[in-house]
């Protein structure tokens, strides 16, 4: 039976690092932050209805979501992101599940940075991941990778799930605060032990 998992944190926490990983060990991976993106490249299905709620200055030279103007409008208009989260959500909810049917493997993670605050996805996986990290770290992981200034970086965090809310919704919490990818892949390890899904004698190999 496949055990179903969604892995959240907040921006910079390391989420993504620990998803690659998983996959590496053989997991598959139900990315929506990358659904959401191919919903609204050139062509993608949710760009007829992104410019009918917002209007041709939503949609950039390319025809793709002007995700920078997008985001600005989202942040100081709350109506507006609820707009936004109307006409992308059911889609990407839909995607998320017809990529599920198709998975044959022993665990399936479902990538999801606003599990909490979207309230449904909780029912919907056998476990939670959290991945969880001090704030100034947050700030200056997304600022040197981004280009990002500080405030920028702030302004999202403070519009995601705060840390406690997080962890209260967490089967389990990995603590990501430094740099060493081989400590943060060794308590994935031993973590996917106490699960059943990696044997206790080899935490890190593969999954199956």
């Amino acid at each position: 039976m496949t055990l179903t998992v969604g892995l959240t944190g907040g921006i910079g926490s390391g989420k993504s690092a620990v998803a690659r990983h998983l996959v590496a060990l053989g997991a598959d991976l139900v990315d929506t932050d990358a659904i959401a993106r191919r919903l609204a490249e050139p062509g993608g299905a949710a760009i007829g209805a992104l410019r009918e709620a917002f209007g041709p200055a939503c949609i950039d030279a390319q025809g793709a979501l002007d995700r920078a103007w997008m985001r600005e409008q989202a942040f100081s208009d709350a109506q507006v992101r609820r707009r936004l989260e109307a006409i992308l959500h059911p889609m990407i909810g839909a995607r998320a599940q017809e990529a599920a049917a198709r998975s044959r493997a022993p665990m399936l993670v479902f990538d999801v940075p606003l599990l909490v605050e979207s309230g449904r996805w909780r029912s919907r996986v056998d476990r939670v991941l959290v991945i969880d990290c001090e704030e100034a770290i947050q700030v200056e992981r997304v600022v040197r990778r981004s280009g990002w200034t500080p405030a920028q970086v702030r302004a999202v965090i403070e519009r995601q799930a705060g840390r406690a809310a997080r962890r209260a919704c967490a089967d389990a919490v990995l603590v990501n605060e430094g740099t060493d990818l081989e400590a943060l892949h060794t308590e994935v390890g031993l973590l996917l032990t106490t699960w059943g899904i990696v044997p206790a004698s080899a935490p890190g190999q593969d999954l199956s």
